[in-house]
C-alpha cells in the first residue's frame, strides 16, 4: 500500500488512489457486479461541475439558507403582520404555494426537500456547531432512538403527520385560517426537530419522527433521483474503513443511517452528500433513474413503507371525502351526538382513513386466500403459510399504488395553487403600504379547467399503478401456479378499480379548495 502526507492531519495515510485501486481489486475477486438491469446507471456526479460543487462542504448549507431566510419570515408576519390570510405572506406562502411545490419535488426528485429542509437543517447546524463546516464533537446528548421504536420504520412518521393534519383541520390552519396559527405550527415543527436533534444522534427526527419523512419517502420513490448510491457494492463490502457511515475528515457519517453499499431504492436517501465526501474510495455516485424505479425495482420492499401507503392512501381518500356535502351532514350529525365541539369530529376522521386503508388491505387479503394456496416455491424461499402469502400481496399492492397515491396528494393541492398563488404578490407588497388588488382577485384557471388538470394528473397516476402492478405481480407476487394468470389479472384489476374510483372523486368536488 502506498502512503502520502496529509497536510491536514500532519502525519501518514494511505494514498486514496492506491486504497481506491486496491478495494477494486479486491472486490473484483470477492463480490459480483452490483448493479442490475433495473438499477440506475446515469451517474451525474461524473459531470465535472457537479463533483466540484457535491465536494464543497457549503453544499447543503447553500440549498438550506433561502428556505431558512422564508420560513423565519413566515414566522415573523403569521405574528405580527395582517390578520387577512390572503395577504399575509406567511399564509399566501406557505399553503399557496409551497405545499403545492413539495409535492412537485416528490414527484419530481424524490427527497428533494429533505435536501433543502430548514427544519432539520436550523437543527443540524445547533447539533453540530457549524453551518458546515466539518467538526469533531455534536453538541447534545447523542442518544440512539430506542430499537423498539426504531424498528416500525417511518410509521412513527406517519403518525405525526396523521396527528398534525387532524391538528391543521381543527384549527382550519390551511384553510388558510388565522396566520398566527401558521407561524405556531411552523415554530412548533422547528423546536420539535431541535429538542429531538439535542436528544439523539445524527438525522433521528427527519428519519423516523418528522411529519413529512413517512409522505415523502413513500411518494419520493416515483422520483427520477435514486439518491446517493455505491458504484461497485464490492468496493464497499471490502472497505474496512466505513467512512460513509462513521465519517472521516471529510464528511460525517450519513445522517439517515443509509449505507450506499445496500442501498436499492431512494426512500431512505435525504441527498445530503455526506457518504460521497467521506468515501476513500470515490466509490460514491448521485444516480438519476426513470419514474418509478424505486417503486418498482426494489427487492427488499419494506413492510414499513406499505403500511404508510395504506394510511397515506386513507387520508387523501378523507380528504376528498370531506370537500363533498354529505361530509358536512355525517359531521355534524356526529358531532351533535358526541358534544364534539367543531369539524371535524375524530371519530368520522380517524373512521375514514382506516376504513379507506381497510379496502384494498381486504382485496390483498382475499387475494392471497383465493389465490396462494398450497406450497408455494419463489426466489426468496417455500411459503406455506397464510401470514407470508398475505404479507407479500399487501405489501406488492400497497407499493403498486403509491404512483395513484402521490398523483392525489399532488392534485388535491392544486385548486389552492390554481386559485390563489397570485396572491403572493400583494401579501409581499402589503406590508409596504402598496396594492395588487388585480392580483389578488387573479386565477391561473377557473373551476372547470382546474377539474380537468385534476384528472388528467388523476388519469397518469392510474397508469403509473397500472405499470407498476404489471410488472410488481409478474415479478414479485406469491401465487399458486394454476392461477397465476387468473391471480395477476385480479391484482391488476382490483388496482385499476381503487384508482379509477379516486380519480373520479374529483368530478363531484368541483375543484373544492
Amino acid at each position: 500500500m502506498t502512503y502520502v502526507t496529509d497536510p491536514k492531519l500532519n502525519k501518514e495515510a494511505p494514498d486514496p488512489v492506491a486504497v481506491s485501486i486496491h478495494l477494486r481489486k479486491k472486490a473484483d475477486e470477492t463480490a459480483p457486479q452490483h448493479f442490475k438491469a433495473t438499477d440506475p446507471k446515469l451517474d451525474i456526479s461524473k459531470i465535472p461541475l457537479v463533483n466540484k460543487i457535491l465536494h464543497k462542504r457549503w453544499f447543503q448549507f447553500g440549498l438550506i439558507v433561502p428556505n431558512q431566510i422564508v420560513f423565519w419570515l413566515v414566522i415573523f408576519s403569521g405574528l405580527v403582520g395582517t390578520v387577512s390570510p390572503g395577504l399575509n405572506f406567511a399564509t399566501a406562502i406557505t399553503w399557496y404555494i409551497w405545499f403545492c411545490v413539495v409535492f412537485v419535488l416528490m414527484v419530481v426528485v424524490g427527497r428533494g426537500w429533505c435536501a433543502m429542509c430548514p427544519f432539520g437543517g436550523f437543527a443540524e447546524w445547533i447539533q453540530r456547531k457549524s453551518f458546515f463546516n466539518r467538526t469533531q464533537k455534536a453538541l447534545g446528548l447523542g442518544k440512539t432512538f430506542p430499537k423498539q421504536l426504531a424498528q416500525y420504520g417511518l410509521i412513527s412518521s406517519v403518525a405525526t403527520f396523521v396527528s398534525l393534519t387532524y391538528i391543521e383541520e381543527f384549527f382550519n390552519i390551511a384553510g388558510p385560517g388565522a396566520p398566527h396559527d401558521t407561524s405556531f405550527m411552523v415554530i412548533g415543527i422547528v423546536l420539535s426537530a431541535l429538542i429531538v436533534f439535542l436528544v439523539f444522534e445524527r438525522r433521528t427526527f427527519c428519519r423516523y419522527l418528522c411529519p413529512l419523512s413517512s409522505l415523502i419517502g413513500t411518494v419520493g420513490s416515483m422520483g427520477t433521483v435514486a439518491g446517493f448510491r455505491t458504484k461497485d457494492r464490492g468496493v464497499c463490502e471490502a472497505c474496512e474503513s466505513k467512512a460513509c457511515m462513521r465519517g472521516d475528515k471529510d464528511g460525517y457519517g450519513c445522517p439517515w443511517y443509509t449505507w450506499p453499499g445496500s442501498a436499492d431504492s431512494n426512500t431512505f436517501c435525504g441527498l445530503c452528500s455526506e457518504c460521497y465526501k467521506a468515501c476513500p474510495s470515490d466509490n460514491v455516485g448521485l444516480f438519476i433513474q426513470t419514474p418509478l424505479t424505486s417503486v418498482v425495482s426494489p427487492s427488499r420492499k419494506r413492510m414499513d413503507v406499505a403500511v404508510v401507503a395504506a394510511v397515506l392512501l386513507g387520508l387523501v381518500v378523507f380528504q376528498q371525502f370531506n370537500a363533498l356535502p354529505i361530509y358536512t351532514t355525517i359531521d355534524n350529525w356526529l358531532n351533535s351526538v358526541t358534544h364534539f365541539p367543531q369539524y371535524p369530529n375524530p371519530i368520522d376522521f380517524f373512521g375514514m382513513i382506516a376504513i379507506a386503508a381497510a379496502v384494498p388491505t381486504l382485496v390483498f387479503k382475499l387475494g392471497s386466500v383465493a389465490f396462494s394456496k398450497g406450497t408455494i416455491k419463489a426466489t426468496t424461499g417455500t411459503f406455506t403459510t397464510r401470514r407470508s402469502e398475505f404479507r407479500n400481496w399487501f405489501i406488492s399492492g400497497t407499493y403498486a399504488m403509491i404512483p395513484i397515491i402521490g398523483a392525489d396528494y399532488f392534485a388535491r393541492q392544486l385548486p389552492k395553487f390554481l386559485k390563489h398563488a397570485t396572491r403572493i404578490v400583494p401579501a409581499v407588497a402589503h406590508p409596504f403600504g402598496a396594492s395588487a388588488n388585480a392580483l389578488y382577485q387573479y386565477r391561473i384557471l377557473q373551476d372547470p379547467n382546474i377539474i380537468l388538470v385534476q384528472l388528467g394528473i388523476m388519469a397518469l397516476g392510474v397508469i403509473g399503478s397500472i405499470y407498476a402492478a404489471r410488472k410488481i405481480a409478474s415479478r414479485e407476487l406469491i401465487v399458486n401456479r394454476s392461477h397465476r394468470t387468473v391471480a395477476i389479472s385480479y391484482f391488476v384489476a382490483t388496482i385499476f378499480v381503487m384508482s379509477l374510483a379516486m380519480m373520479l372523486l374529483y368530478i363531484p368536488m368541483q375543484a373544492a379548495n
